[in-house]
């Protein structure tokens, strides 16, 4: 008797993990048409300054945190994808100072191809990393879909006069990052079968490590903005920190870390097509030297699934907040530039 096909889910999907995320310039045109009514005074977090989660207030202590995030898979194995989606959704409520509650599942299978075993080898992930955060997965929603998809919403608390804004970073705040970039780039060469066994430890080991420093970097009155780099790239989601604080930033690219072999593939041409997208959707806001390396460009705008945060703090306070990274596992954390008056922009050196 034959053994059964391995299934391979990343064959199921068109695209994988955050680099499914539509394009920054289509979803700002849409954002732009959506009808923005009254909005009640609790809510101290919508729409209007790109953050990770919305927030409403419900007493002077406590504030709501809640997030939705989902995507198809960025990985064959279905236990891995369910906690990658699942660490990606929960680090939109850390990246807010929160700390996590309790998580709904989101859950759409073609039925018809993928075997029962295998969706609840996802979910079954996607349970693990909850555990890990200390939450329960209360409840959720499935439908039969084309194509592989999971997620969750994440629902967390933060006191309201902790909660770090996109729009609250400071000219002068230097700029620090938890997380190497480069998932993108792995991701794209798993696709392409050129990803070693090593290369997808390393994938794994940052896709499903929670952002668990943003409850304590909420506390630190010095840290003035926090988001978490995912979808849009470092270059996206810093410029959403500017565009919401009304200032420039500036990055030394040789200060970012980076995920080695990921930076190995740049080299060679290996790239996602959402870090394409991305630059054609902010591009005309990025300045870069003469002569910069069409490959390091592809990492400023890789897409980061599951990624690490970005801080925005006083410099007085960059040392305590690597050591809070530090602390929890995240030795690549390093300080990446600055924020400065001017024009909302990012100029790379």
């Amino acid at each position: 008797m034959n053994a059964p096909e391995k299934i391979r889910l990343t064959q199921f999907s068109h695209g994988g993990g955050c680099g499914c995320k539509i394009a920054p310039a289509v979803l700002s045109e849409i954002l732009a048409s959506a009808p923005v009514r009254g909005l009640p005074k609790d809510l101290l977090v919508g729409t209007e300054t790109a953050d990770d989660a919305a927030v409403y207030r419900l007493n002077d202590s406590q504030a709501l945190v809640a997030t939705t995030d989902f995507f198809t898979p960025i990985v064959d194995d279905p236990y891995d994808f369910g906690r990658i989606a699942a660490t990606n959704a929960i680090s939109d409520v850390y990246a807010m100072g929160g700390r996590p509650l309790m998580a709904l599942a989101i859950v759409g299978m073609p039925l018809e191809k993928l075997p029962v075993s295998v969706i609840s080898r996802i979910l079954a992930g996607g349970e693990s990393v909850c555990a890990s955060a200390g939450i329960p997965i209360a409840g959720g929603h499935s439908i039969d879909t084309l194509e592989p998809i999971y997620g969750l919403v994440a629902l967390g608390l933060v006191h309201p006069s902790r909660v770090k804004k996109n729009s609250s970073a400071k000219a002068g705040d230097v700029l620090i990052l938890g997380k190497p970039l480069g998932v993108g780039i792995l991701s794209a060469a798993l696709k392409k079968g050129r990803l070693s066994a090593k290369g997808y430890e390393t994938m794994l080991e940052w896709t499903t490590k929670l952002n668990t420093p943003g409850e304590a970097l909420s506390e630190m009155a010095a840290v003035h903005a926090l988001t978490d780099v995912t979808g849009f790239g470092l270059a996206g989601h810093l410029l959403e920190i500017c565009r919401g604080s009304r200032l420039a930033a500036e990055v030394a690219f040789d200060r970012i870390p980076l995920i080695d072999e990921a930076a190995a593939f740049a080299r060679e041409g290996v790239a996602t097509g959402a870090s394409d997208r991305n630059w054609s959707g902010y591009g005309a806001e990025v300045r870069l030297p003469a002569g910069f390396d069409d490959w390091k460009r592809k990492l400023l705008t890789d897409p980061q699934t599951s990624g690490g945060l970005l801080v925005a703090c006083d410099p007085s306070a960059a040392d305590e907040v690597i050591a809070q990274f530090t602390r929890r596992g995240f030795a690549p954390a390093a300080q990446i530039g600055r924020l400065t008056s001017g024009e909302p922009s990012l100029t790379v050196s």
